[in-house]
């Protein structure tokens, strides 16, 4: 992954912004904690997507801890309700459109102050829905509810809703396939090559609960280069809200360090 991508950033014209997007929070915690303490000690940004019914209290602890701590570093915001798919057919989807608008605000609310009561003034108004999917519904919902961006796959389309930014991701770390095989680490770096060549931002998608030893050691080599790269601009995602503003997060400086189920 690194020579393609590391290529890429060496050609580019002006630094290009990237963020790290970490689905399921809630799920297989200790995985989740070996994952940030990658992100910590590189001193990168992340952003943890959080299942409000899978939470714990003692998960809710910890991550006010690290987010107390990580100078702005690490993000929270709300990943559906309970990660639940009510469609009958077809894709997975928990805000799909099996269910109308009064049921997902309910859903989206009752998620909503679930994470506030739990994570008081750390929850960003960012919403990813399970399975990076849901509806137009499901975008007013959110609008009308005060969150104001909505992060799903680069390959759904937009919803065009005034008032509501979308920030996608574009590289699956875990779940990206070709022809229903599995994209190899190479191919992941040339798909986040091919992102950085466009201006970015290049947005990686993670899933901590399926992430082994050997898939957490690639990954730390991923952000010894994201650190260390002068042409790469890690960001949490909330500053990439109004990209034609200089972001209001700037990351401290660093030192160089030497170096299936269906998704969520």
């Amino acid at each position: 992954m690194l020579v393609p991508l590391r290529a890429a950033l060496d050609e580019a014209p002006a630094p290009v912004n990237l963020f790290l997007r970490d689905d399921d929070a809630g799920w297989e915690d200790e995985r989740l904690y070996a994952l940030l303490e990658i992100v910590e000690r590189r001193e990168l940004p992340i952003d943890l997507a959080i299942i409000p019914r899978a939470m714990s209290p003692r998960l809710a602890e910890e991550l006010a801890l690290r987010s107390t701590r990580s100078e702005g570093r690490l993000g929270l915001h709300q990943h559906g309700l309970a990660h639940a798919n009510h469609e009958r057919s077809g894709r997975k989807c928990e805000f799909g459109p099996a269910r109308d608008r009064a049921v997902q605000r309910d859903d989206i609310r009752a998620g909503r102050e679930q994470l506030e009561a739990a994570l008081p003034g750390l929850v960003q108004p960012i919403f990813t829905p399970p399975w990076n999917r849901c509806t137009g519904i499901t975008g007013e919902v959110l609008r009308e509810l005060g969150l104001r961006v909505l992060s799903r796959h680069a390959s759904e389309a937009p919803l065009g809703i005034t008032g509501l930014g979308e920030i996608p991701v574009a590289v699956d770390w875990s779940y990206a396939k070709r022809a229903g095989v599995r994209l190899s680490f190479s191919e992941l770096g040339e798909l986040a090559a091919a992102e950085v060549r466009r201006g970015g931002p290049v947005g990686v998608n993670l899933h901590h609960a399926v992430m082994d030893r050997r898939e957490l050691s690639r990954f730390d080599e991923l952000c010894g280069l994201l650190a260390a790269h002068p042409m790469a601009r890690p960001l949490p995602l909330l500053a990439l809200e109004t990209p034609r503003r200089r972001p209001p997060f700037e990351a401290p400086r660093r030192t160089r360090v030497s170096a299936a189920r269906e998704p969520s």
